[in-house]
């Protein structure tokens, strides 16, 4: 699979979408493949983590290696205030693509989980997503052009026991982006759902997890770079065109039990007889 994009691709992403491009959880996993891609097309770039000494990094190597200009600021997108001043601090760049990668699962009896991770899950991948995806509408419904990437996951499309309370907020991404590529369509606003399966993210660390098969970050990036303003929707990967495609047809409640299965398999470590 290809890693890189063609020139062509490179220059058309720069021409529709530029000048400049926002990326959120820039600093790991599919954000970073994101940034360095989009580095290569020559699009100036936002960058944000919570990270500051990550995000100078980043912002130097971008900086030497493509001749770009990189603004990095700093922010906890699981905090409300820390969101709005976010939103507020993008007033002033000409950003034409937004790509929201921050976010993270939890995994295990959603009885034993911890209430405040929940609720801050609940934060990032929901509430974030929503007051960002909602500044951007109203920007590019004005331009009549631009841009927005969301992530979901392949745990979106149904109930999965083991990682409830994360496929529900991943079931909130899928559904509103998919309503939006339709509703700002007419505005020549691109709008993209990506629904990956398991990656090499770090993830899998904090979601405790144990995962064989993941893709690299490189892997997804490329493919849904080049999905975006052709599709609505894209399934990066294999695994998760084998999953989502298999189950496509299936009753939903015989989707939740295959879930169910492979989501215990990864969680099966987690096993404790306290219940």
């Amino acid at each position: 699979m290809a890693t890189t994009l063609t020139k062509k691709k490179q220059e058309h992403l720069k021409m529709k979408y530029g000048p400049m491009a926002l990326v959120t959880g820039a600093t790991s996993g599919i954000g970073l493949a994101i940034a360095q891609q989009l580095a290569q097309c020559g699009l100036d770039l936002v960058i944000t983590a919570r990270t500051t000494s990550a995000l100078d990094r980043l912002k130097n190597q971008l900086e030497s290696t493509h001749g770009i200009t990189v603004i990095a600021l700093t922010a906890d997108l699981s905090n409300e205030q820390s969101t709005d001043a976010f939103i507020k601090s993008i007033h002033a760049y000409h950003i034409g693509l937004a790509v929201l990668c921050a976010g993270y699962g939890t995994s295990g009896l959603f009885m034993q989980s911890k209430l405040d991770e929940e609720v801050n899950m609940l934060r990032l991948n929901c509430e974030a997503v929503l007051k960002l995806s909602h500044y951007f509408t109203k920007v590019f419904h004005a331009w009549k052009k631009g841009g927005i990437i969301f992530f979901s996951s392949i745990v979106a499309y149904q109930g999965v026991p083991h990682a409830a309370h994360y496929a529900a907020t991943k079931a909130y991404i899928q559904s509103l982006g998919e309503a939006l590529a339709i509703e700002l369509k007419p505005y020549d606003v691109d709008v993209l759902v990506a629904a990956p399966g398991p990656v090499k993210t770090g993830f899998e660390q904090r979601a405790n997890l144990q995962m064989n098969g993941a893709m690299l970050p490189e892997t997804i990036a490329v493919p849904v770079l080049k999905a975006l303003g052709k599709k609505s929707s894209v399934w990066p990967g294999f695994l998760s065109k084998l999953l989502i495609g298999s189950l496509h047809t299936l009753p939903r409640f015989l989707k939740i039990r295959i879930m169910q299965k492979i989501m215990g398999g990864m969680t099966k470590h987690q096993r404790t007889t306290a219940f």
